[in-house]
């Protein structure tokens, strides 16, 4: 009798385990957590040569506290996730999100967030087949998984990351144009795509979300990675208005997709962002911003946010710690019930730990 009562007890503790039934990893690329923290930042504001209209960043996104800065550049984030999940990363509190790998640029940051696994041997952005399996792969090899996993990304490197032809998943990126059976706002991203060329980015971030938006309107995945990318062009080209401006677009488009899930019936309550950036930008002189990489100092910094049905509402988590960008990928697999393993054609990779305060 007691031991049928354990095996009942068991079976409704693993079926009861997670609400978490859709996964959909954000990311936007090099995108400073400074900024995410303390707002704008008034040094390089200051500087002509990284700011053309002053007026309009401060009458947009400066606030009389650091804390007002960042919640007019960032609204979701800090009146939505904030109240509701958790953000990491605030290093002015002790608090620390690394990378792993030792380049601290696009290509080895987007293998460790997805693979979960910092890989050495990955140490240029050429767009090169991966061979490591991603999580993506993973959940897609799933009996209820498959076939319903999905990607739209402005990097034209992302099928190559997530290995598009070896996984099948589908992935929209930079040029690529909607086929099939297509709803009329997609025949017309599709037309402003071929006429309306981004000047900075594969493709412009707004393309990227209002194709991804109607790709989950029509199809409801259950995995989604959605990638934008003009953070970071526009910091590297030494436009601080525009980085800015791309990375308040960036947040409202997440804002806006959080609002369709919870008031969509597949999605509503069980539906979990996995929110980050693959890289940090240097900080060490007001210069520094616009690069990243091995030769600019901290660029291994970077920040993480969760908000979904299985996570504790944290907020900004203050305490002293250490997450890691590798941690994702088991992250995102535990919140749907499994226990992912990184296994290329030739070996099994060590994958970070999942991050066990995101579960209550």
């Amino acid at each position: 009798m007691k031991k049928t009562f354990l095996l009942i007890l068991l079976s409704f503790s693993v079926f009861a385990q997670n609400k978490t039934e859709n996964i959909f990893i954000i990311t936007t690329d090099g995108f400073r957590w400074q900024e995410v923290f303390g707002g704008v930042d008034t040094t390089i504001l200051k500087d002509d040569k990284f700011v053309r209209n002053r007026d309009r960043i401060k009458n947009n996104f400066v606030g009389k506290t650091a804390e007002e800065s960042r919640q007019k550049l960032m609204p979701f984030m800090w009146n939505t996730v904030v109240k509701e999940g958790q953000l990491y990363g605030n290093r002015w509190a002790g608090n620390k999100v690394n990378v792993m790998n030792p380049y601290w640029f696009s290509y080895p940051g987007y293998n460790e967030i997805l693979s979960g696994y910092a890989d050495d041997s990955i140490n240029s952005n050429d767009k090169k087949y991966n061979k490591n399996m991603t999580v993506l792969e993973f959940l897609n090899n799933q009996p209820k998984l498959k076939n319903k996993v999905a990607a739209y990304t402005t990097w034209d490197a992302f099928p190559y990351i997530i290995n598009d032809r070896r996984s099948g998943i589908p992935v929209n990126s930079a040029k690529d144009l909607v086929k099939g059976n297509l709803t009329q706002k997609e025949e017309l991203l599709n037309e402003i795509l071929k006429n309306y060329p981004s000047l900075a980015s594969d493709r412009h971030d707004f393309i990227t979300y209002y194709l991804a938006k109607e790709y989950i309107q029509k199809n409801k995945p259950k995995v989604f990675f959605l990638s934008f990318d003009e953070t970071d062009e526009f910091a590297h080209e030494g436009k601080y208005d525009e980085y800015l401006f791309a990375a308040n677009t960036a947040d409202r488009f997440i804002g806006d997709l959080w609002s369709y899930c919870q008031s969509t019936p597949e999605y509503k309550g069980k539906t979990t962002f996995l929110i980050l950036t693959d890289h940090g930008r240097g900080d060490k002189n007001k210069s520094q911003w616009t690069s990243h990489g091995q030769k600019v100092a901290d660029c291994y910094q970077i920040w993480m946010a969760a908000i979904g049905p299985d996570t504790p509402a944290l907020g900004e988590v203050k305490t002293e710690g250490q997450l890691f960008q590798n941690q994702i990928a088991k992250t995102a697999a535990k919140l749907l019930g499994y226990e992912f393993s990184n296994a290329s054609t030739t070996e099994n990779k060590p994958t970070g730990k999942f991050i066990s305060s995101i579960f209550k």
